[in-house]
């Protein structure tokens, strides 16, 4: 096995379809082993084209993608070996048994119908599909064919995990149960590739990301670098009884929503303590606490608006 830090490595890939829609420029991009990584970019903006190279289900126009240093072009086999995929859209038999999805999926990496097996139940277990092991696939409900895809791709153990919208569908409280069971994962070695519409996913999860836009990397630097760009933070605050004035905050600027409910924004940076000073010098008690918007998404809108100006 070749000794890499480096999980993923993308240098100078293009894409340039026959249509002559050209969906990368020229991307250079690294993913450390045992990263949590966010691929992230609105729509058309090449994240499926980049994920669809890697996973060489479309060639590169130019350029060289290499997993753990194995170039998928000249290495194929040894590439694919560490790589698991989540596509977007459900791509196994559907009249096959879960279990048999699985098992089958080990066959394509020369694993032996018992190891795949024994596999098989591990992840069925951890993704808590064990008991519709012998349910047809077409049967399930969308978020347990989630589940299955993740289970598929990961029945060889791969040492990259690439997730293209996994939680596309999902309900709130499935959708926290996958970000435990990719935390444990992570946890356990493995490095994950993220791509989501849901932001607030990426800030939860991921500890360095990627923004592509137009086919461009417009950013790449870690979630908390990226975060500290904001300029200013906005917090809704509910307070326990009706606020009859809007009381002065010096650094703080207030605005009432209604009777309880007040927004106070304020430079990045500020020291929060000095706000709940002010509260308790007059008399607000505060019953919860939020940001008004994903910070991570304002960012990422405010990156957007700079490209296209």
């Amino acid at each position: 096995m070749m000794s890499t830090t480096v999980a993923l490595e993308l240098k100078n890939v293009s894409k340039t379809y026959s249509t002559g829609v050209v969906a990368l420029k020229g991307i250079n991009l690294e993913v450390k082993q045992g990263d949590f990584f966010a691929l992230l970019g609105p729509n058309g903006a090449g994240k499926s084209t980049t994920i669809g190279i890697v996973a060489t289900l479309t060639q590169a126009t130019a350029g060289t993608v290499k997993i753990f240093g194995y170039d998928i072009e000249k290495q194929s086999t040894l590439a694919k070996l560490h790589l698991g995929v989540v596509p977007q859209e459900f791509n196994f038999n559907i009249f096959e048994t879960v279990l048999d999805v699985v098992t089958n999926q080990a066959g394509f990496y020369g694993i032996p119908r018992k190891t795949a097996q024994k596999n098989a139940e591990y992840y069925l277990h951890q993704l808590g599909l064990w008991e519709k092991r012998f349910d047809i696939g077409r049967t399930l409900s969308g978020g347990m064919k989630r589940r299955l895809m993740i289970a598929r791709s990961l029945v060889h153990h791969p040492k990259l995990l690439i997730l293209d919208e996994p939680t596309a569908g999902v309900d709130i409280e499935l959708r926290r149960q996958m970000w435990d069971f990719l935390k444990e994962m992570n946890k356990s070695g493995v490095t994950i590739i993220l791509t989501t519409h849901y932001l607030e996913e990426a800030e939860q999860l991921c500890r360095n990301v990627a923004i592509i836009d137009k086919g461009n990397l417009i950013a790449n630097t870690s979630i908390k670098k990226l975060l500290s760009q904001t300029k200013e933070e906005t917090l809704v605050i509910d307070l326990e009884s009706a606020l009859k004035t809007i009381p002065k905050m010096t650094g703080f600027h207030v605005q009432q929503v209604d009777e309880t409910c007040i927004e106070v924004t304020y430079q990045q940076g500020t020291r929060l303590n000095h706000l709940f000073e002010h509260f308790n010098q007059h008399g607000l008690h505060i019953t919860s606490m939020r940001h008004k918007t994903n910070r991570l998404e304002e960012l990422f809108l405010q990156l957007i608006r700079q490209q296209e100006q």
